[in-house]
């Protein structure tokens, strides 16, 4: 199992810490000073790379040069803003993708690490681990 660690910085600011990487996550103004994307943003970028990632692999597999590839991803939050729910990802490449090659690049990128993973059933588990803190009065 992979480890991802999530710390405090400061205000809504948060540093996640991956395999010796370092990603900021915050709130824009005026809730926090905006030092990088939401984590809601960070969940659509991890999705439109993911697709990129998965363009970029089948389009060397089948001969087209890698070009200028450019995933785009448009995203709709739920009329109550509790989660996203709509994601429209647009790939396009300087050099073109030959029309028999599209059907079969749609079919990759619906099979994306990461669209794979929201598709299914998740299981996601919250364990709370802290010391007790004295009542308030």
């Amino acid at each position: 199992m992979s480890q991802i660690t999530v710390r405090h910085d400061a205000n809504d600011r948060f540093s996640i810490d991956l395999r010796g990487h370092r990603i900021v996550v915050d709130q824009p103004p005026p809730a926090s000073t905006d030092a990088g994307p939401t984590p809601t943003e960070l969940f659509v970028a991890s999705l439109a790379s993911c697709a990129a990632f998965y363009a970029r692999r089948f389009l060397a597999r089948h001969g087209v040069a890698d070009g200028e590839l450019v995933v785009t991803a448009d995203f709709a939050w739920a009329a109550d803003h509790s989660r996203v729910a709509a994601v429209a990802i647009r790939l396009d490449t300087a050099r073109g993708i030959p029309e028999t090659l599209r059907p079969a690049l749609v079919r990759v990128l619906e099979h994306c690490t990461v669209h794979e993973s929201i598709r299914q059933e998740l299981a996601v588990s919250f364990h709370v681990v802290a010391e007790a803190a004295p009542a308030l009065a």
